[in-house]
């Protein structure tokens, strides 16, 4: 073994060591909201879950996986009596992590909050997913070049229209003068954007979200009819972010971060070191510098 790996495994056992410690010694103690998401730490479908605690900024827990099963692991490590005592989760709408936080002996009382981003990433997938059948259906055609054409509309279609080049606004007026399902997905797109953009009431948001459902249902693009499905049955949890002001920003902002941390370690060997250096950077360790120590003066 080199050098270089000795070095890194004994750095990995010490923040393994410490994340551990810091963990069992209370370190999700006053914790009453939290924000729980999943990020990936090396490409082929590999994740960790982690939690955060929207109070301190920090992550407080992580484990490999992305299932309930894995996030069970954090409600029994943290006990009925806490987990009991959490009264917000922010979370995107997959169903594994309400599941965990609904299980008996979790988190039954805490209010589900549903991240706005999440709702907005449902319609620009099922837009996404239009514009590819509407890009295999050019490729039918007798004219080769419409769907070489039509390629380059993906970005025009997914970015806001503030944040367009020339070049893409020109590619969206196109398609506005094209019309058909795409234009009427984008119209879609934009009308829920535009839902979460502004300042608006819980009520102002919630009529909002029924017109879209409306709209979306009636549109006859499979796609934005299962968007409206998922909407309907999250709605209480999407208003409740709305109204308590909880999304998961801050845990988005903390992923960022751990991305950079796996981009500048040219990746992990496994999840244990991967977790281990993102909880010694970005969990609750203080990490208090032997300068900055006070002295203790015996009496």
């Amino acid at each position: 073994m080199s050098t270089r790996l000795e070095i890194g495994d004994v750095i990995f056992d010490v923040a393994q060591s410490r994340c551990h410690v810091s963990r069992r010694l209370g370190s999700s103690k006053n914790l009453f909201s939290i924000g729980i998401d999943e990020v990936s730490w090396r490409k082929g479908h590999s994740y960790l879950t982690l939690v955060s605690d929207h109070q301190r900024g920090k992550f407080v827990w992580g484990a490999a996986g992305k299932d309930s099963a894995t996030l069970d692991g954090f409600f029994d490590e943290l006990g009925q009596e806490r987990s009991e005592a959490i009264e917000t989760i922010s979370m995107d709408m997959g169903p594994a992590f309400e599941k965990s936080a609904r299980a008996v002996g979790h988190a039954t009382k805490a209010v589900i909050c549903y991240d706005p981003f999440h709702v907005v990433q449902l319609v620009t997938t099922a837009l996404d997913k239009v514009r590819r059948e509407v890009w295999q259906d050019l490729r039918k055609l007798p004219d080769k070049d419409a769907a070489r054409r039509f390629k380059g509309a993906r970005w025009a279609l997914l970015k806001n229209p503030t944040d367009l080049t020339d070049d893409q606004a020109v590619t969206l007026r196109r398609l506005k003068r094209r019309g058909g399902d795409l234009w009427r997905a984008y119209a879609l797109k934009e009308a829920l954007r535009a839902v979460f953009a502004g300042d608006l009431s819980e009520g102002e948001v919630g009529q909002l979200l029924d017109r879209f459902c409306s709209k979306a249902s009636r549109s006859g693009l499979k796609a934005f009819v299962t968007v409206a499905q998922t909407i309907r049955k999250r709605r209480a949890g999407i208003l409740a972010a709305v109204r308590l002001g909880i999304n998961n920003a801050q845990h988005e902002g903390l992923n960022r971060r751990v991305r950079l941390i796996v981009n500048r370690a040219y990746g992990f060997h496994s999840a244990n070191a991967a977790l281990a250096l993102v909880m010694l950077s970005l969990g609750p360790i203080e990490h208090v510098l032997p300068h900055e120590r006070v002295p203790i003066v015996d009496p």
